[in-house]
C-alpha cells in the first residue's frame, strides 16, 4: 500500500492551486465493481460550497495524473478516482467536526472509551484535539481526535435540507408524465 500521508502532501498543493480543499486520500485494494485493480480515491471540495461539480473533478484528476506521470509515486497499476465527499461525507479533519456540529454522525474509535468503540449521535463540535458528540440517550462523549478510526455524517432529513445542490437548472423542465424523455447534458 502506498504511503497515504506522502501522497496527501503531494496532492494537497495541487488541489489548493485549483481552489479546493483536500478532504481525504484513501487506498482500496479492490477497485470499484469488483475490479482487481486497486483504487486511489481522492476527495476534495470547494471551501465555499463544500462540493465539487464534475468539471472540478476532471480538472483535479488531470492535474494529479500529469504530476503522478512525472513523479511516479505509486509503483503498481491503479485507478484514480476523484470525487466530492458527498452528502453523508466522511469526517476526516478536526474542522469537519466543528463545521458539521448539529448534525448526526457515526464515529468509530481505535481504543474503546468506557468499553465502547462506536458512537452515534449529534455532533456538538471540536475544541483543541477533542470531538464532542451527544448520543441518543443524551449522554455526552469527549473523543480525542487521534483516537478516531473513522467518522461520517448520517443521512438525515436535516442534513438534506441544509445541503443545497450547486445547480438545479433544468430540474423543473423534466416531464414527469413522459418517463422516456431523454435528458440533455
Amino acid at each position: 500500500m502506498p504511503d497515504l500521508e506522502k501522497l496527501a502532501a503531494i496532492i494537497a498543493p495541487e488541489a489548493e492551486a485549483l481552489g479546493f480543499d483536500l478532504v481525504r486520500v484513501a487506498w482500496f485494494d479492490r477497485g470499484a465493481e469488483g475490479s482487481d485493480e486497486p483504487t486511489l480515491q481522492i476527495m476534495a471540495e470547494r471551501p465555499d460550497t463544500r462540493q465539487l461539480v464534475i468539471d472540478d473533478c476532471a480538472a483535479l484528476s488531470h492535474r494529479i495524473s500529469e504530476l503522478f506521470d512525472e513523479l511516479d509515486p505509486i509503483e503498481e497499476a491503479y485507478r484514480l478516482e476523484v470525487s466530492s465527499p458527498g452528502i453523508d461525507r466522511p469526517l476526516t479533519r478536526l474542522k469537519d467536526f466543528a463545521d458539521w456540529a448539529g448534525h448526526e454522525a457515526k464515529i468509530e474509535v481505535v481504543e474503546p472509551i468506557e468499553n465502547q468503540k462506536r458512537f452515534r449521535g449529534e455532533l456538538v463540535g471540536a475544541e483543541s484535539d477533542v470531538v464532542s458528540i451527544t448520543d441518543r440517550t443524551g449522554a455526552a462523549h469527549a473523543i480525542s481526535f487521534s483516537n478516531i478510526l473513522s467518522a461520517k455524517l448520517v443521512l438525515t432529513d436535516r442534513l438534506i435540507a441544509s445541503t443545497a445542490p450547486l445547480n438545479s437548472a433544468g430540474a423543473d423542465e423534466i416531464d414527469e408524465d413522459n418517463p422516456d424523455q431523454e435528458q440533455e447534458d
